[in-house]
Parts: C-alpha cells; sequence; structure tokens
C-alpha cells in the first residue's frame, strides 16, 4: 500500500518540545492533522491514527505542540476539492521561567 487514496502535504516537524506552536498557512479548505510519529507511520498504513487539528476554514491555523516528541503534520483533501498550497511556520514554545 502506498499510503491513503488521497493528496496530501506531509511535512516533517522533526523533534520539537511541548509547547511550540505550529502556524499553518492555506490558499483553500484542507485539513491540517498534526501527530506523532507512530499515528503517521499508521496513516501512511491506512491505519486508524488519532490527530489534532481538522478542517482549516480560516488561514493562517496555529496548533501547539502538546508533549516532546517527533511531529508530523498533514495537510490533505479528504472531502475537499483540491489540494492547497501551504506553508508552516514553527513559533518555539516560551521559555521555562526559572525560580526565583
Amino acid at each position: 500500500m502506498t499510503g491513503p487514496n488521497f493528496r496530501f502535504t506531509h511535512y516533517d516537524l522533526k523533534s520539537q518540545r511541548a509547547g511550540t506552536a505550529i502556524e499553518v498557512t492555506l490558499s483553500a479548505v484542507n485539513n491540517i492533522r498534526l501527530m506523532n510519529a507512530v499515528n503517521y507511520q499508521r496513516f501512511t498504513e491506512r491505519l486508524d491514527f488519532k490527530y489534532a487539528g481538522g478542517i482549516a476554514r480560516k488561514s493562517p491555523v496555529r496548533l501547539v505542540i502538546p508533549e516532546n516528541g517527533h511531529w508530523h503534520l498533514i495537510v490533505d483533501t479528504e472531502g475537499h476539492h483540491g489540494l492547497a498550497e501551504s506553508s508552516v511556520k514553527l513559533i518555539p514554545a516560551p521559555a521555562m521561567q526559572s525560580p526565583q
């Protein structure tokens, strides 16, 4: 199998810290799905997978990394007409406040 039967753009976000924001800019309505490495593997194998996100009706959309780890972002056309042009910008998590 070669993954889902709809078109998508994959962004490998590599290892990210919890609290890092991802700003996704889209040219049209598409789905955005933020998932960890395990769920990305399941996505490519057409298995059930968990993700944060959903239908992006406005742009830009901001998602926040929920926990430290390797993350992937998918922009896809499932239920939509065409694949949007997209770009992703990472906004680092705020620095932890050191106790006084």
